[in-house]
C-alpha cells in the first residue's frame, strides 16, 4: 500500500501530533492527500515546552489546524505510580482523550506517527495503539526512519533532522513515582544543558541528584565541563554524575 492508496481508503483522519519529525512527515502527507485533517496535541507535564513550539511551527508552515488539548496525566494512577507497562497506561489514557477529541469534530479515524523502524515488540504504547484502532499509516506503508526524514526535509520542515525526543517521564527510574517537581526539575536541567550546546542528551534522575548521558561527540566536553555542569544545576541537584559510556540510539 502507498501512502496514497491509503489516504484514498481513508480520506478524513485526525493526526496525533508530537511536534516530533514523525508526526510532522504524517501530518504533510495527510495535509497533501487526505481530504480533511486536523492535527491535535495533547499537552501534559510529560512534554518540555519546545515540543509544543515545535508543533505549532510545524502545523504553520504546513497550513494545517492544531487543537491543543490540556490532559492532566498524573491524575491516573497507573502513570504517576511509574509501574514498568506505564508506557501502556499513558498511551491509553492520552489517545483516549484525542479519540474523543477528534470524534467530537467528526474524524472516524485517527492516526499516529509510528514508522516502520519502530519495534512493536519493545514498545508497550503499540498495544495501547492497537486496542484503541489507532492508525500507523508510516508503518503500514513501510516507511522507515530514513523515508520519514527524508519527507519531512522535502516538505522544507525544520524538525527534519530533530533527534528523538522521550517525554520527560523517562527520566524517572521506573517503579519511583514521577511527580511535576522532578519533571520540572528535569526540564529546567536539559533546557541548561541545550542552552550549552549539548544535544540529543538525556538527563536522568538518581534520587536528588542526576545521571548525565551524552552522545560520543560531546562526552569528552561534557567530562571537560563537569564542574561547570554541576555549578549551573545545583539548585536543582545535589549531584550530577556523567555516565562513563556514551549515550547510545536505536534510531535508524
Amino acid at each position: 500500500m502507498t501512502i496514497v492508496d491509503f489516504f484514498r481508503e481513508v480520506p478524513e483522519a485526525a493526526v496525533a501530533f508530537s511536534g516530533g519529525v514523525d508526526s510532522a512527515a504524517l501530518l504533510a502527507l495527510a495535509a497533501r492527500h487526505a481530504r480533511r485533517t486536523k492535527a491535535y496535541f495533547v499537552r501534559t507535564p510529560f512534554q518540555p515546552v519546545f515540543e509544543l513550539q515545535d508543533a505549532e511551527d510545524t502545523a504553520r508552515r504546513l497550513g494545517a489546524e492544531l487543537q491543543v488539548i490540556d490532559y492532566d496525566i498524573l491524575a491516573a494512577p497507573a502513570v504517576a505510580s511509574n509501574p514498568p507497562d506505564r508506557c501502556y497506561h499513558c498511551k491509553r489514557s492520552l489517545f483516549t482523550a484525542l479519540l474523543a477529541a477528534a470524534k467530537a469534530d467528526g474524524f472516524p479515524v485517527v492516526l499516529d506517527g509510528s514508522n516502520a523502524s519502530d519495534d512493536a515488540g519493545d514498545r508497550p504504547g503499540m498495544r495501547a495503539l492497537r486496542e484503541l484502532e489507532v492508525r500507523s499509516p508510516l508503518r503500514e506503508c513501510g516507511l522507515t526512519k530514513s523515508d520519514v526524514r527524508r519527507l519531512a526535509r522535502e516538505a522544507g520542515l525544520p524538525v527534519w533532522d530533530k533527534p528523538s525526543y522521550a517525554c520527560l517521564a523517562t527520566r524517572v527510574p521506573t517503579g519511583t513515582a514521577i511527580t511535576r517537581e522532578d519533571l520540572g526539575r528535569v526540564e529546567r536541567g536539559e533546557q541548561a544543558l541545550a542552552a550549552m550546546g549539548f544535544h540529543d542528551f538525556r538527563l536522568r534522575l538518581r534520587g536528588d541528584g542526576a545521571l548525565l548521558q551524552v552522545r560520543e561527540d560531546q562526552w569528552e566536553e561534557a567530562r571537560r565541563r563537569l564542574e561547570e555542569l554541576r555549578s549551573l544545576l545545583a539548585g536543582d541537584f545535589t549531584q550530577v554524575e556523567l555516565d562513563a559510556a556514551p549515550r547510545q540510539t536505536r534510531e535508524s
